[in-house]
């Protein structure tokens, strides 16, 4: 059974859990020494294709995937043969695989690859490294690794670290610093940091500017700005919203701030089965307000065919302040 992410990991003063905190301090460590080896003793292939890899510093909702699918996007429409790379996360294939949206489901390749292959060339592969090198083999001139900034074993020609602008509410996307189990971050900030290139703060769609105070935690580090923003309009009338994301609190206030009448929200797991007990519950809870279901775009991937009919997946897309700043990173590799 997945479990959701607990949102007192993201709170500064280490939210309300101090003893749960303390008891999974020892595990945290041992984490990030696990993590600090291997990386240390991993020599990375080399790729006949630059990999770009977009990646993290915590455990997830960050909002990787939208910044993956503006690159490939950007790159693409600059006549550049871009392929996506991803683990396949949910999914039951290893790979190395091209996804293929109309035979391929999320139970085979995972939500997130399924819903980028729609528009752009997509591998899964447990082995990074053989799937970089299939990709390439077919004709990839530059890869987009969505995740695997922990992974050592590809040689990257540029990494991304990507940040959630969210700091609202105690909340920040560090939490208190503390790593994995006892709080969000897959190493230590300052560790992490100093592989990346730079830094992407992806805005959630109801905040203006970022908070200065996050920005100098990185530094002289290059900082790019994205922001999330909605790629089609909300379904009208009352909706029950649902999502099974790294941070599903934010899906609901996005669809919230978007304009959507929500009357009632579900949140789940991180890339969680939908079930037959789940969806009639979701249903039901739709059939008392008479309201509409919405969920994301990924989760919808994760939908049985007969129930994307009964419920509306609502875009969303990345888009950068700074297009130039942009062009400048892709110019390091070659694009």
């Amino acid at each position: 059974m997945k479990l959701g992410t607990p949102r007192w990991w993201y709170r500064r003063d280490g939210g309300p859990a101090p003893l749960t905190r303390a008891l999974l301090t020892p595990l945290s460590w041992l984490w990030a020494d696990a993590t600090r080896r291997r990386i240390a003793r991993t020599t990375p292939a080399i790729i006949g294709a630059p990999v770009i890899c977009v990646g993290n510093v915590t455990m997830g909702g960050a909002g990787k995937t939208p910044i993956v699918r503006e690159l490939l996007l950007t790159l693409t429409q600059r006549g550049v043969a871009a392929h996506g790379l991803s683990r396949g996360y949910g999914g039951k294939l290893k790979g190395p695989v091209q996804v293929d949206a109309a035979r391929h489901t999320a139970a085979d390749v995972g939500d997130e690859p399924l819903m980028l292959a729609q528009d752009f060339p997509m591998w899964v592969a447990v082995d990074r490294v053989a799937g970089a090198k299939a990709a390439a083999g077919a004709g990839a001139q530059v890869i987009v690794m969505d995740d695997g900034h922990q992974n050592p074993s590809v040689s990257k020609a540029l990494s991304l670290v990507v940040v959630d602008g969210e700091t609202r509410g105690g909340e920040w996307p560090f939490g208190d610093g503390r790593v994995f189990p006892a709080g969000p971050m897959r190493e230590p900030l300052k560790v992490g940091l100093s592989r990346a290139d730079a830094v992407i703060v992806l805005l959630p769609i109801d905040v203006e500017q970022p908070d200065f105070e996050l920005l100098v935690q990185f530094g002289d580090m290059p900082v790019l700005v994205a922001r999330l923003e909605a790629a089609a309009p909300v379904p009208r009338g009352p909706q029950v919203g649902f999502a099974g994301v790294g941070k599903p609190w934010k899906v609901e206030k996005a669809l919230t701030a978007a304009g959507c009448q929500l009357v009632d929200f579900a949140p789940f797991p991180d890339h969680g089965d939908y079930d037959a007990a789940t969806l009639r519950m979701l249903s039901d809870r739709a059939k008392v307000y008479d309201a509409g279901l919405v969920t994301t775009e990924k989760d919808w991937m994760r939908l049985p065919p007969e129930w994307r009919e009964k419920v509306t997946p609502w875009p969303v897309r990345a888009r950068f302040d700074d297009p130039a700043a942009v062009d400048a990173l892709l110019a390091r590799v070659g694009f």
